[in-house]
């Protein structure tokens, strides 16, 4: 490969949360003279938020199958397609939230890789920790889970708080996203988050998960908006009574903000919820990150995955305080070290 531009950082953007997370990242990086050059899964949402975002990112790869060969395969095939592009721009850094496919492109591009994480029960840490040049993650992340997956201390970057923090840190929500899901605000507003079908780590969600949905849905005084991960998903729930199915992406953070009560079947939205001060419920069937388990002892969380634990439908009196701005420095600093330290 040609010689590498040397402030020229490539973003891979493998799942929907990530366009959010580097939305902030992005502006932060460009504002301290990087080049961004940004390529997206066309997975979910994640092409459709991006491309709303940034007009010049790249749609390289699409939907991951169920099951870990079929995963594995597509993971290979787009790296591929990956290595190529990274051939062509010849970044100096690559830089993803666990974007595996980009790791192994990376690797075989001669492109030193950056990669963050946050959920130690990923198997695939296995691969992205050993061939990344730094690996970035909270401070609660278990250091036996770092050594588990080969990563060695001087690979390892540590930022205080939740990586949610970064993007909504000063946020201002917009609760006219009410309005737009013609949402009556005298209503309890509940908002369901759908487990991934796909992941490999859920096998027995659903029928918990639809449980609390039905407990919702025959209460005449709440609204519940259910946010699919995909459009199979949004098919199998858009003729709940009592049910909104957005048609669109909607402003997921404002969204939290303004409910009055979230079920997270996955991990970034019901932090994001917990984060903003939301009463937010986790019925995440795997095994639960160490992030998870701090919300919860910070009495942020709480775990549903009791039975005989009921999520309580009412509605908030108050809303949180804003997050400080300045919540979203550790991970800023954390990035940018870790940036430096491999293109030094």
């Amino acid at each position: 490969m040609r010689a590498a531009v040397a402030n020229r950082v490539w973003v891979d953007l493998a799942n929907s949360p990530h366009v959010l997370l580097f939305g902030r990242l992005a502006d932060s990086l460009r504002s301290d003279g990087w080049e961004v050059v940004l390529t997206a899964r066309d997975h979910a949402q994640t092409l459709a938020l991006a491309e709303k975002r940034w007009a010049d990112v790249v749609p390289i790869g699409g939907a991951s199958p169920a099951g870990r060969p079929a995963k594995a395969l597509t993971v290979a095939k787009r790296a591929e397609q990956l290595r190529r592009f990274a051939r062509r721009r010849r970044p100096a850094v690559a830089l993803s939230h666990g974007s595996y496919a980009q790791i192994v492109a990376a690797r075989a591009a001669g492109v030193p890789a950056v990669t963050m994480m946050d959920y130690e029960h990923q198997p695939a840490n296995h691969l992205s920790f050993r061939l990344a040049k730094r690996v970035i993650v909270p401070e609660v992340f278990p250091e036996a889970s770092l050594r588990r997956f080969g990563a060695s201390p001087r690979k390892v970057v540590r930022y205080a708080g939740f990586k949610e923090e970064l993007y909504l840190a000063g946020l201002q929500p917009d609760d006219g996203v009410l309005d737009e899901l013609r949402i009556d605000r005298e209503s309890i507003v509940s908002v369901l988050r759908t487990p991934p079908d796909g992941a490999l780590y859920h096998h027995d969600l659903k029928g918990r998960f639809d449980e609390l949905l039905e407990t919702a849905a025959a209460r005449s005084d709440v609204r519940t908006v259910l946010l699919p991960r995909d459009e199979e998903q949004a098919r199998r729930y858009r003729d709940v009574a009592n049910v909104v199915v957005p048609a669109a992406p909607v402003d997921g953070p404002s969204l939290l903000a303004s409910a009055d009560v979230v079920i997270g079947g996955g991990g970034t939205m019901t932090r994001e919820a917990a984060v903003l001060g939301t009463p937010t419920y986790t019925v995440f069937a795997g095994r639960l990150a160490a992030v998870d388990a701090e919300l919860i002892r910070l009495g942020r969380l709480h775990d549903l995955r009791d039975p005989e634990t009921q999520p309580r439908f009412e509605k908030r009196t108050e809303r949180a305080d804003q997050i400080p701005a300045d919540r979203a420095t550790p991970i800023l600093r954390a990035v940018s070290a870790a940036l430096a330290d491999v293109t030094s």
